[in-house]
């Protein structure tokens, strides 16, 4: 017969002290958005901005978390996004890794947008992606950061 195995006692042991959120658990993006919907959202102002973007130009709007209403346009072949000063779109908080996403112009002149190994992820539509190409409309959650992306090539 095997041997019988004897009671663990003593202290439980100590609860794991680091945990990841996953971000998506927090919400849910209705897909696909209506862009009706999504322009509603913008003020005034707002729509004029995405109105006149130039083709081959796009647009990062915070709608939600920091930094609330800001506008960030992307007119470069690649635009880092991270809390780090050197990133061409610098998010302030520690939500955001150092070097978190990267937007790269395709050939057709589309945008990509793509996770750096990020600690929390990057989010289009609410669905943690590795890389995924982006359409008017899309929203993207990098940390406490939602932003909407729009390019010109006919927004208004």
């Amino acid at each position: 017969m095997g041997k019988q195995e004897e009671p663990v006692t003593g202290t439980p042991a100590s609860p794991e002290l680091t945990t990841t959120i996953h971000l998506s658990a927090l919400r849910s993006v209705p897909l696909p958005r209506p862009l009706e919907e999504v322009f509603t959202l913008l003020t005034l102002e707002d729509r004029a901005v995405v109105g006149a973007l130039p083709k081959n130009h796009a647009m990062l709007i915070v709608v939600a978390g920091p930094s609330k209403g800001s506008r960030f346009l992307i007119d470069s072949d690649r635009t880092s996004i991270g809390r780090s000063s050197e990133a061409d779109i610098s998010l302030d908080d520690v939500t955001v890794s150092r070097s978190h996403a990267l937007i790269t112009q395709l050939e057709n002149g589309d945008y990509e947008i793509a996770d750096q190994q990020s600690l929390n992820g990057t989010y289009l539509n609410a669905t943690a992606i590795t890389h995924s190409r982006l359409a008017v409309g899309d929203e993207i959650q990098i940390g406490k950061f939602r932003l909407t992306y729009f390019n010109g090539k006919g927004n208004s």
